[in-house]
């Protein structure tokens, strides 16, 4: 089981290069990164890095560990660009890229910039669409593409990904379409959810994967909750009880390795971690660095 580990958007790089440094020396696998310009919320000055020069940037100063998007806005860019974005990345990175993409679901950003935001069907039939073209001009050598959305002529896409096959990772979890889509594209699965919530869609998952004749096996899945690592008991029973906006894990060293394990035992390859529970919300000091710690070497090390 992989454990991937993903820093708030509104760090700085510094931090985010300190904490990236430090979680591939001590054994973490991953370093995922929001694809978002704006924050999601009413204080939209507060600083936010572009995900794919920052990953850029990442790849030059933390040379082990796997770079992907949680997830990429489809909306933000069309596929072709993005498809030479990915490929230049996985060369500068020798082949660690990972490509997360959505549907794009953040209005402010699309009203702020002046994208169109469509609706919840149209995005997602976008998001086919860009699954189709990326995946075209990653394996052919010229590619065309007749849509709703885009038009490709000949398209060609050169260099190719270092890798033999960039990972597409599709996130979400709308079990009519996403999930659909998921079947027919993806490497790799992602959603945010608890242990039932991930074995409840890797049902559906794995029925359209046989509507779509598709093996589910070759669909890794993934994780992602909020973390609240502790000993005060106190504190736990009050995190327990309280309705949190994601899915978290919750609990003492001991009870993490039995929620890792039954994540595990569920079929989840990888168990993302962000850091927005993880002591001071923006920074990289001494409290993130130990939950951090604790986690990879107590927690995760029991995972085989």
């Amino acid at each position: 089981m992989r454990f991937g580990f993903w820093p708030n958007p509104g760090s700085t790089y510094e931090d985010q290069k300190k904490l990236g440094q430090h979680i591939e020396a001590t054994g973490w696998d991953g370093i995922w990164l929001a694809d978002h310009f704006l924050p999601d919320g009413s204080n939209v000055l507060t600083p936010v890095h572009e995900a794919w020069i920052t990953m850029a940037a990442l790849a030059r100063d933390v040379p082990r560990v796997r770079l992907g998007t949680l997830v990429t806005g489809n909306t933000y860019r069309h596929p072709a660009v993005l498809a030479n974005m990915v490929a230049t990345l996985d060369h500068l990175s020798d082949g660690r890229v990972v490509l997360g993409i959505g549907s794009g679901w953040q209005h402010n950003e699309h009203e702020a910039y002046g994208i169109e935001y469509g609706t919840i069907p149209s995005r997602l039939r976008m998001l086919d669409e860009a699954c189709q073209i990326l995946k075209g001009l990653f394996e052919q050598d010229y590619f065309d593409f007749a849509g709703e959305f885009y038009t490709l002529k000949k398209a060609p896409l050169v260099p190719k990904p270092k890798q033999e096959k960039i990972p597409l990772m599709i996130g979400g979890g709308g079990e009519k379409v996403t999930l659909k889509i998921t079947a027919k594209y993806a490497d790799e699965w992602n959603v945010w959810g608890d242990v039932a919530t991930l074995k409840h869609k890797m049902k559906i998952l794995d029925q359209h994967c046989e509507t779509v004749d598709r093996d589910p096996a070759e669909i890794e899945r993934c994780a992602v909750a909020l973390l609240y690592l502790s000993d005060d008991e106190a504190f736990l029973k009050r995190m327990k009880e309280t309705p949190l906006p994601m899915p978290a894990i919750i609990g003492n060293v001991n009870e993490l390795r039995d929620i890792v394990a039954a994540y595990q035992e569920a079929g989840v390859k990888e168990l993302i971690v962000p850091d927005f529970t993880l002591g001071e919300l923006i920074g990289a000091g001494p409290e993130k660095i130990d939950l951090l710690d604790r986690f990879i070497n107590e927690v995760a090390s029991v995972a085989s």
